[in-house]
């Protein structure tokens, strides 16, 4: 079967967890033929890859969202919408109604609309925007409206234009832009859809958006309803929703997911990989904090940064370790240096991409400052070496430390967001203590290889791949 794999911002381009989980799903799938849809936010990644494609990956279409940039000026405005498409860009604004996402995907993509930014400047489009002023935006200078409706459209435009592949099975990683091309793929091609979805991706842009600057406050919301629209397209046209715990499925249901489609796959780590480096390092070293992580603004590098700085005024000898990559975002990664320097630390060391299993042999403790996550792959590699945590209280890591009806015990401590007082803390009680730090490690180990093992994460979507593959099979036999 050709399955599509649709993701933004991830793999290829990045590692991190959902790339992780995404080259090792395809890798361990060999029964299955791959096209990656990956979409990038920049041009100059086109063909950068950070990892060695397995031979099941057939092809990677590529879409980069500031792609616009390099299209012609729109052609002279000949646009005219029928009543529906009008209706369908209207409610896509916010005119109060269910988008219709077949129509739009249809205008979008015909050849009425020679470019991504030809629609936005038609009389028809100004049309629709001036009526939804009126309505609901009359305090608002239409001018700001206008460009802010743009900046947010001309992505989202670009990515319905693009190529899209042929497959017998559309799988997006997120919803998103990504969750909206799998719909797009059902569209065009009648094929089915899958979702998976680590985190929630609408939370995660409107805790980013209510944290920005760049936003007025009063597009904040119209930026807000934006994303939780992609997601309802994901959502409503998916024929299964893949979450990787409970939590995660509530909060799904919350904001508009059918119960009924929503199935737990967690995901999983390959315990016996991690053997030889299982337990504690050698006593007599200083003791080694390690963050397995991305240094973006999601994973709150600052407040791992200052609960250390409190952490050494107790454990003098302790050394921070923060393994990942920093080009993402050169920027925030100056100021988490920058922040280091005002507070005069000393012993953090930020390694860039490391071998992650060699070097929690060296580790005493893990730590995840992050502000939203699914279910940390960091967080299950050290569960698996044996390693005790201490994480923010996101996503599945309550479940992953603490349990849901085990008796494996604690595997660690879990932290409010953003209290770096109260992380700092829990480290500081593992980090004097190893007898505790032993007793969490078993505990997290225990539970990683009864409850979250790799092998069964691969039989999950094996077999839900296969329902599919027998449901066309089946199809194809009836039509002969």
């Amino acid at each position: 079967m050709k399955i599509c794999i649709v993701a933004e911002g991830s793999y290829p381009y990045i590692t991190g967890g959902v790339s992780s989980w995404i080259h090792s799903l395809t890798t361990h799938l060999p029964e299955h033929e791959f096209i990656i849809l990956a979409i990038g936010a920049d041009e100059k990644q086109r063909g950068v890859y950070k990892y060695n494609l397995p031979a099941n990956i057939i092809e990677v279409k590529e879409i980069f969202l500031n792609s616009y940039m390099n299209e012609d000026a729109p052609s002279r405005d000949r646009l005219r919408l029928s009543p529906s498409e009008r209706e369908a860009l209207s409610s896509f604004l916010g005119g109060g109604k269910q988008v219709d996402w077949g129509c739009l995907f249809d205008l979008i993509r015909s050849d009425r609309v020679t470019t991504a930014g030809h629609l936005l400047m038609s009389r028809e489009f100004f049309k629709v925007l001036t009526e939804r002023c009126r309505e609901d935006y009359a305090h608002v200078p239409f001018t700001e409206m206008y460009w802010t409706i743009r900046s947010m459209m001309l992505p989202l435009l670009l990515t319905i234009r693009g190529d899209i592949p042929e497959a017998d099975l559309y799988h997006s990683v997120s919803t998103g832009y990504a969750g909206l091309l799998g719909a797009l793929g059902k569209h065009l091609y009648g094929k089915p859809t899958l979702l998976t979805e680590h985190g929630i991706y609408s939370r995660e842009r409107e805790e980013e958006i209510i944290k920005a600057d760049w936003v007025q406050g009063y597009f904040k919301d119209l930026w807000i309803q934006y994303f939780y629209r992609l997601s309802e397209a994901a959502y409503t046209t998916s024929d299964e929703v893949i979450t990787l715990f409970g939590r995660n499925r509530e909060v799904q249901i919350e904001i508009g997911c059918d119960e009924r489609k929503i199935k737990i796959i967690p995901n999983g780590v390959n315990v016996a990989d991690y053997s030889s480096v299982a337990g504690p390092p050698t006593e007599g070293g200083p003791l080694r904090i390690g963050a397995i992580v991305r240094l973006v603004p999601i994973k709150d590098i600052k407040t791992m940064i200052q609960s250390f700085a409190l952490v050494k005024k107790e454990l003098a000898g302790a050394e921070l370790h923060i393994m990942g990559p920093w080009d993402e975002d050169e920027g925030y990664f100056r100021e988490c240096r920058q922040l280091i320097d005002t507070l005069l630390l000393q012993d953090v060391f930020f390694t860039g991409e490391v071998n992650v299993r060699e070097y929690l042999g060296r580790l005493d403790l893990v730590i995840l400052s992050s502000v939203s996550e699914g279910m940390p792959l960091a967080i299950l590699e050290a569960m698996a070496a044996g390693k005790p945590c201490v994480t923010t209280d996101v996503g599945s890591c309550r479940d992953l430390l603490q349990g849901r009806e085990d008796n494996f015990g604690p595997a660690g401590f879990i932290v409010p967001v953003m209290h770096y007082d109260k992380m700092a803390d829990a480290v500081i009680r593992l980090g004097s203590s190893r007898e505790l730090r032993e007793q969490m490690g078993r505990s997290g180990l225990a539970r990683a290889e009864a409850l979250y093992t790799h092998s069964q994460f691969i039989r999950s979507y094996r077999e839900l791949y296969h329902d599919y593959k027998e449901e066309q099979t089946w199809q194809v036999s009836a039509l002969n």
